[in-house]
């Protein structure tokens, strides 16, 4: 019994160095709005890389950048650039300005319910939607109905995207704050009378409002074909946020991420690659 146990006892410690030996993790945190495509590509890079774990959570681009500043990130995923404030915090501790990388493009969705009769709407019409300035869908063309706002928390840069490139005011207090894109699209979904703002990835279930950046212009969709060519209205660059050059592992994985086959990942989860 004794030679038994020593022989498991062997076998665990074992396991347990080999683990430590041969595995090199790689934390990710941060937009909400990467999240699904953050995690296509750990599964993909690690399928290929088995001594490499790829850990992916989400929380928001203010969270993520956050846990980069006090060290319990490696790379920080954000939806809009980094803050000024943040970069100082960034710059205080580690006395290094820290790494912005562009990884992908990404087009900013209006979310309708599928019923809703209205199907574009300008930029001058969603900022007077979502700062409260137009309240009713009879005043963009709809039914006489109560527009219902959806939108995301403070700490996510789809918000301070949105409202720094569309809204360009303050939302309106309806607007009902939701933790996450997936969120707003399942609100929409079963809200008739509803409206939200997201990544295009996530709008499954609701439809796309064509968006026209004035009167005068013609309704646009997000599609490969329109961010590419810059006539969707509302797109923006996606990026990884680390404190200093990468190094080892983490390079090999940004790196892979930037190739053709990296970037074609971001295609297949519905996004946009940079070129």
């Amino acid at each position: 019994m004794y030679k038994t146990k020593l022989a498991a006892l062997l076998v665990v410690v074992m396991m347990i160095g080999f683990s430590f030996t041969t595995t090199t993790k790689i934390t990710v945190k941060g937009s909400d709005t990467m999240v699904i495509l953050s995690q296509k590509w750990a599964e993909v890079y690690m399928r290929k890389n088995p001594s490499v774990f790829v850990q992916v959570t989400g929380g928001g681009s203010g969270v993520g950048i956050a846990a980069l500043i006090n060290g319990s990130t490696m790379i920080a995923n954000s939806s809009r650039p980094i803050e000024q404030e943040e970069l100082e915090k960034l710059k205080t501790k580690y006395k290094q300005n820290g790494i912005q990388i562009a990884c992908a493009k990404d087009g900013l969705s209006v979310y309708l319910n599928k019923t809703n009769p209205v199907n574009e709407l300008t930029l001058a019409q969603l900022s007077d939607i979502f700062s409260g300035a137009i309240t009713n869908w009879k005043q963009v063309g709809g039914s006489d109905a109560k527009i219902q706002l959806y939108g995301r928390e403070s700490s996510s840069g789809t918000f301070e995207f949105f409202k720094d490139h569309v809204v360009k005011t303050d939302f309106a207090h309806t607007c009902q704050t939701l933790p996450g894109t997936a969120a707003i699209v399942n609100a929409v979904k079963k809200d008739k009378f509803g409206i939200g703002y997201g990544g295009a990835a996530y709008a499954e279930g609701v439809k796309d409002c064509k968006v026209k950046k004035d009167a005068k212009s013609k309704g646009i969709l997000p599609t490969a074909a329109t961010i590419k060519n810059k006539t969707y209205p509302i797109s923006r660059y996606l990026f990884m946020y680390l404190r200093e050059k990468p190094t080892g592992e983490t390079k090999k994985f940004i790196d892979w991420i930037l190739s053709d086959e990296g970037q074609n990942v971001i295609v297949e989860v519905g996004y946009y690659p940079l070129k």
